[in-house]
């Protein structure tokens, strides 16, 4: 297995990120957007926003986009130290194989060494996702906010957790 070089995303890379998010919403329990919701004006949305006030990042191996991470500045201006509406997606074939570090890990040092407005990083992540929280927790992400039947999953709800890496 080689290993995944990461870069910045652009809106060049779409089209793989679409796809990509498609494939990791089938799974469930990740993350929060069904497959029919992603679409290219999502994508789009974010990436430019991402590209524009905060990061966008993504990991390829082999030609192939095997993760994507992108966090944008939050509004309104009150709120313009925090890096926020962060989703990472790993590749089904790709999970546990250190791509979510590598791409959080570049997330956080452009933070430090690029973005010294950005005083914190949000994100959230469901509370049976456990091996999320093990790598945000080991990444120096602390949970502040824990939001009850948060998340509709069918015909019942899940516990949402608020999660901060701070400068």
């Amino acid at each position: 297995m080689t290993a995944a070089s990461i870069r910045p995303s652009s809106l060049a890379d779409r089209d793989a990120i679409i796809e990509l998010h498609r494939r990791v919403a089938v799974i469930g329990g990740g993350i929060a957007r069904e497959p029919d919701e992603i679409t290219s004006e999502l994508v789009e949305g974010f990436l430019t926003r991402a590209t524009t006030t905060g990061v966008a990042l993504a990991a390829w191996r082999d030609g192939q986009l095997v993760g994507e991470i992108h966090a944008s500045r939050m509004v309104p201006r009150c709120f313009s130290h925090i890096l926020a509406d962060l989703t990472i997606v790993i590749a089904p074939e790709a999970q546990g194989q250190g791509v979510g570090r590598a791409l959080f890990t570049e997330l956080i040092r452009i933070v430090r060494e690029e973005r010294p407005a950005f005083a914190r990083i949000e994100l959230w992540v469901r509370e049976s996702n456990a091996r999320g929280i093990a790598l945000y927790e080991s990444l120096g992400f602390t949970i502040a906010v824990r939001v009850s039947e948060r998340i509709r999953v069918g015909d019942r709800y899940e516990t949402d957790l608020l999660m901060l890496w701070t400068r």
